[in-house]
């Protein structure tokens, strides 16, 4: 299984949650599974896939995941001529009703991670045959490194090796990492590079590309992998033949700890067991204080899952606007056009940071609408994080100088509804009604740059001064007959009465704010009748 961290890709991480993707292969497929395919559907791209998120700690000392993957060939083209008869008005074609998945002829593959250090990382992965007859799985965990040696100016150049059974990791900032796989894997190295002979039928940059371990898998190529085994991409390749109904199990170890019979401390001894299980039970704890007795199991196991969701869709989001606009330093120039297209106005952004996304494999990008919702329910299980997504969208490196909160990657300068407030608001009551203190610190924090966001809406978005806000995307969604941020055809401009609506509710929440405050520091009580006074002079209009 893998995930993307700031330097390599890991079957687990420390710093945030992992992806639940993995390459696996069944006897009867074409290809193996690597990424999530977006088809075309009669709504839109669809993810069609079948994974759950089933549970996960804030601190991401445990993690549960659950992927359905089908026994026979995977049904590309079916979907996609199906989706094409279907119009806007017929359900949504599904890989279920492709019939991929009758007589149960699918594995449940439930992947298990646990810390049992900040560096010490737990893998295990549960396949289970649902199908009737015995059949094959071919599961390749993989790691690999960032390629960020071909576009950057750096020499430093990572390293992925098979040392004794066991893949030897060495980066010059991360230091060594050892990727422990239980039993006797065939180990399969390659290189973290683009494949562009495939692509664009140039010559590629090394002999051994991204999707070797692909071909090596599926079409038997024997040269795509590097006999020498070393590499910045490899799998650890388990061909397991599985009973119905049987379930095996293959276990991992990502640590900075050298393990072994000369050191004392077996990879995969009994510590491995009892760090699961003391992990399960402080997760089952923790949650026992988080989901309400009362409920029925059923509704807890909702609650459960939606959370983890949140929690495991925590991705790194780097995004250096500036460098974008100039371009990397190893590549090519980008065109001129570029300096003066999306995102020109914002070379101050330099984005380097866990952020939640609003889905990490469909939608992995940066917007901070859905960010500030984000943050709601993921002050029930770690308020500490949902503050800091907060205050990180106000931080100089974020904020444009003017006062306005960047939109989403594609367009940091649209307008979206000012709900930054009240998801302030509301992550600091969470947190109150729980702790029993509330952070002052915090919501002071919050409200000083929000003042500044406020002043942007004012001066920017209110051209007359008359409590009429106009223009962007505010709460309708980004379809309508024309860009809303955009000058109208023939001259003037879009006075909207939800625009006037938000900016009303934006005003009541800074006046509620205020009002905390003012609790423990009387000065903010003028400008709480400040924003009461701006909110009845808008409703007026």
């Amino acid at each position: 299984m893998r995930t993307a961290s700031r330097e390599y890709a890991t079957p687990g991480s420390t710093s945030a949650s992992p992806s639940p993707s993995g390459t696996a292969k069944t006897r009867s497929s074409r290809s193996v599974f690597s990424a999530p395919p977006a088809l075309k559907g009669n709504h839109g791209e669809d993810v069609k896939e079948l994974y759950y998120y089933l549970e996960s700690t804030p601190t991401h000392s445990y993690m549960k995941m659950l992927y359905k993957y089908p026994q026979g060939e995977y049904p590309y083209a079916n979907l996609v001529e199906e989706n094409k008869k279907r119009g806007k008005l017929d359900p949504e074609y599904e890989l279920i009703d492709t019939g991929i998945f009758d007589e149960d002829r699918y594995w449940d593959v439930e992947v298990e991670y646990a810390k049992a250090d900040t560096e010490d990382i737990l893998i295990q992965i549960n396949a289970t045959n649902r199908g009737p007859e015995t059949a094959t799985l071919h599961l390749l965990p993989t790691i690999w490194f960032r390629n960020n040696w071909t576009w950057s100016d750096s020499d430093k150049h990572p390293s992925l090796y098979a040392a004794k059974g066991v893949i030897e990791l060495d980066e010059i900032y991360l230091g060594r990492r050892r990727l422990y796989c239980d039993g006797s894997p065939d180990l399969l190295f390659t290189e973290n590079e683009t494949n562009k002979k495939r692509l664009f039928g140039s010559e590629n940059d090394a002999p051994y590309v991204k999707d070797g371990i692909n071909d090596f898998v599926v079409n038997g190529t024997k040269k795509a992998v590097n006999p020498k085994k070393h590499g910045t991409k490899a799998s650890a390749l388990y061909k397991l033949d599985i009973k119905p109904g049987v379930t095996q199990s293959v276990r991992l170890r990502l640590s900075d700890k050298e393990h072994g019979k000369a050191t004392g401390r077996e990879p995969f001894g009994r510590a491995f067991e009892e760090h699961f299980d003391l992990r399960r039970n402080e997760s089952a704890e923790f949650y026992g204080t988080v989901i309400p007795g009362e409920l029925s199991d059923d509704a807890k196991n909702v609650m459960m899952q939606a959370l983890a969701g949140m929690l495991w869709s925590k991705q790194h989001y780097h995004y250096e606007v500036e460098r974008w606009l100039e371009g990397d330093p190893a590549e090519p120039s980008p065109p001129p056009e570029r300096k003066n297209g999306r995102n020109c106005q914002w070379r101050h952004m330099f984005a380097s940071d866990v952020i939640s996304m609003p889905d990490k494999w469909e939608y992995p990008w940066f917007a901070s609408w859905d960010l500030a919702f984000h943050c709601i329910p993921l002050a029930i299980v770690d308020s500490d994080f949902a503050k800091q997504q907060l205050i990180l969208l106000l931080r100089e490196w974020y904020m444009h100088p003017n006062g306005q909160i960047p939109a989403y990657e594609w367009a940091f300068g649209d307008a979206n509804p000012p709900v930054h407030a009240w998801s302030a608001l509301r992550v600091f009551r969470i947190e109150k009604k729980r702790k029993g203190q509330g952070d002052y610190e915090f919501l002071e924090r919050v409200f000083h740059k929000l003042l500044l966001n406020f002043t942007w809406w004012v001066n920017r978005k209110d051209q007359e001064g008359r409590h009429l806000f106009q223009g962007g995307f505010l709460g309708l969604d980004n379809i309508g007959l024309f860009d809303r941020n955009a000058e109208l055809p023939g001259g003037g401009f879009l006075e909207q009465a939800d625009g006037t609506a938000w900016m009303g509710f934006y005003c009541l929440n800074l006046m509620a704010i205020a009002l905390e405050l003012a609790a423990v520091k009387p000065a903010y009580e003028d400008v709480a009748t400040k924003f009461l006074e701006h909110s009845r002079t808008s409703a007026a209009r």
